[in-house]
């Protein structure tokens, strides 16, 4: 247990039984009474995000993860099955536990699990990956330099803004952070 002042951005914590991710934390000092921790966290189970609200004497259990390297290999139905790369055994895991990481499934790729208490919570992709564009506008000669970007789909669906010299069936690096175009990737 700590106490809801040490709560810090990252930290995965347990309310209710319920895991929660904390993505933002700001101390309050109101002109009377105590002090308030203001987070705004996000259910792993299900992804939604809530504010929440903790006196500074309350105490908070802190969940501590594993992270396992894990492949991913195919989808069946509506499960996405990954592979435990030192013990070879496989899990299907849901789209509300991969979260975003399901715009970067493509088989083969090594994504790091998050295991809590031998159940999977959530999935963490590489920080960049090769994707093929899928669809793109073509490149306009005489374009501004304002229009030096274009949209683009790549092969997972996911669309991102790409410089204007890429064009359909190029391969380029993306950033899984910030869902960034990097650069083109060699083939």
């Amino acid at each position: 247990m700590i106490n809801a002042t040490q709560l810090r951005k990252g930290m995965v914590i347990e309310i209710q039984g319920e895991l929660y991710s904390v993505l933002e934390t700001s101390h309050i000092t109101p002109g009377k009474g105590q002090a308030l921790m203001q987070t705004k966290l996000r259910k792993l189970k299900d992804q939604t995000l809530h504010d929440h609200r903790f006196r500074s004497k309350d105490k908070v259990e802190q969940a501590y993860l594993e992270a396992v390297e894990m492949e991913y290999l195919y989808k069946e139905g509506r499960h996405y099955v990954f592979m435990n790369t030192e013990s070879y055994e496989q899990i299907r895991l849901s789209q509300e536990v991969l979260g975003e990481a399901v715009n970067y499934l493509i088989p083969n790729v090594v994504f790091s699990v998050e295991m809590y208490e031998g159940k999977p919570v959530g999935v963490k992709p590489p920080m960049t990956i090769d994707l093929k564009v899928t669809q793109t506008e073509p490149y306009l000669k005489g374009a501004t330099q304002s229009a030096s970007s274009k949209p683009a789909t790549l092969e997972t669906g996911i669309t991102i803004t790409v410089p204007q010299f890429i064009k359909k069936d190029d391969i380029i690096r993306i950033d899984t952070r910030e869902n960034k175009y990097l650069e083109r990737a060699k083939k």
